[in-house]
């Protein structure tokens, strides 16, 4: 058996150059919008909370940028908690409310189609976390449309 000789990772060691940035600062121009989607469920995957991020990133960077939550995406803007709303039930149960008010805050526009809400998930209006615009189904395709048309960056959010 080969023998290791290498020293065990310890707390505050770097296993990676992390400053270290290939490409260039890309800040947006005056009136670039952004448009994150999220066809995903909260907790299902990394994705939906790692896409959040992205939209504070593309806000913080300049664009103008919009987060539409559709099909299962609304779960990541509905309130949750236990045992009441707005608890921590384990570690990170309140990351995605908690990231989405900050982006709000910061000047994000989040959006929910009310289809899902209702049809999908039996949840209603009210259970949006405060400053989400619900939105009828139709509205879905033309958000999209409207970023398309105007030439603003979008990441599409899916999972299966």
């Amino acid at each position: 058996m080969p023998k290791v000789t290498k020293p065990a990772n310890v707390k505050g060691d770097y296993l990676v150059d992390y400053e270290e940035k290939v490409f260039e600062d890309v800040k947006a121009a005056p009136g670039e919008k952004a448009l994150v989607t999220f066809h995903t469920v909260a907790f299902e995957g990394s994705i939906g909370f790692v896409n959040l991020l992205q939209a504070t990133r593309l806000l913080r960077k300049g664009f103008e940028t919009s987060v539409l939550l559709y099909g299962p995406g609304v779960t990541l803007g509905v309130q949750r908690g236990f045992p009441r709303l707005g608890d921590e039930a384990f570690p990170g149960h309140q990351n995605f409310n908690n990231q989405i008010t900050k982006f709000m805050a910061e000047g994000g526009k989040v959006y929910a189609c009310r289809f899902a809400l209702q049809a999908l998930y039996g949840q209603g209006e009210g259970a949006l976390i405060e400053g989400i615009r619900p939105i009828s189904p139709l509205d879905v395709l033309d958000i999209v449309l409207i970023h398309k048309k105007v030439g603003a960056v979008i990441l599409d959010t899916w999972t299966l």
